[in-house]
């Protein structure tokens, strides 16, 4: 696939300490074909940024100093790319794309001109499937998979938010309601003009309230089952478990704080509650496993 068959397409990747992840990410998107990549960098204390200068030199580097986040990240990634850039594809520094991977994405995006933005299929290092694309939740599902999910993560509330019983086929690019932020393909008009991620989430959410708005907005939002992404995951947030905890969780309930209107808003502090409840769990849980107990003797 050449350079010029992508033209159109500009990459833009957040690193934030993703060590060698990053080097071999934007390699996967030069073999993909794509000339453009942008890589913001959130303050890493790792030399990542300077190994990919020395490894990639027409690569765009843009050192922020300090964590803005991913939302804000991306942004300021997308004022680097030049006019001509229709669509951006939105990576983690810790994910390899398939070398078909970018123009299936951007063939489905320039099949469906309704479409703001398309995911691909990700997959572990060991080839399992993880769930990138997903519907909204009612309110039903989002209580039944944030109370179940992190003890009985196959319960059928879970599976339906994760949309792991829907057929996708290869060959086709059906319509689902947000793929996730790890690598997706946006139409840089479309994310234009909801004014791009909001930057109120720090880690989390943002690709959620992203598609969102632009459903909201009149585009649709697809899945491109045969693109393929292998995605370490955790790289960065490994390093900082607990704050990554706290900022999921402050992240779900700013977006439950924008999403419930009308009357359904009287239960927000009951939502507010059960969300700050999930995270004390989740925090404990990460502890315990940070310190397990000596074995019994």
């Amino acid at each position: 696939m050449s350079e010029r068959r992508l033209g159109g397409v500009g990459a833009v990747v957040v690193n934030y300490d993703a060590g060698p992840s990053l080097g071999r990410c934007v390699a996967s998107l030069r073999a993909a074909g794509l000339g453009t990549v942008v890589v913001v960098d959130n303050g890493s204390h790792d030399g990542s940024l300077a190994s990919l200068a020395r490894a990639d030199a027409d690569a765009v580097l843009v050192p922020l100093g300090r964590n803005v986040g991913y939302a804000s990240a991306v942004n300021r990634g997308v004022q680097h790319l030049a006019d001509a850039i229709e669509a951006v594809l939105v990576c983690n520094p810790d994910l390899v794309v398939e070398p078909d991977a970018v123009s299936l994405l951007w063939d489905a995006l320039v099949a469906h001109a309704e479409t703001a933005a398309v995911g691909p299929t990700v997959r572990d290092p060991d080839g399992r499937s993880y769930p990138s694309a997903r519907q909204f939740p009612d309110y039903k599902t989002a209580v039944a998979h944030g109370l179940l999910g992190m003890f009985l993560p196959d319960n059928r509330w879970s599976r339906a938010y994760r949309r792991e019983d829907a057929l996708r086929a290869p060959g086709t690019a059906p319509e689902v309601d947000w793929v996730s932020g790890a690598c997706m393909l946006v139409r840089k008009s479309a994310l234009f003009s909801v004014g791009g991620f909001d930057e109120g989430y720090f880690m989390y959410v943002e690709d959620l309230d992203l598609c969102w708005r632009l459903r909201r907005a009149g585009w649709s939002v697809r899945q491109v089952p045969s693109a393929q992404v292998v995605h370490v995951g955790g790289v960065s947030a490994a390093r900082h478990p607990y704050r990554m905890i706290v900022a999921h969780h402050r992240s779900t309930w700013r977006f439950a704080r924008k999403r419930v209107a009308g009357p359904g808003r009287a239960l927000l502090p009951l939502i507010g509650a059960g969300i700050a409840a999930r995270g004390a769990v989740a925090l404990t849980r990460r502890a315990l496993r940070s310190n397990p107990r000596p074995p019994s003797v």
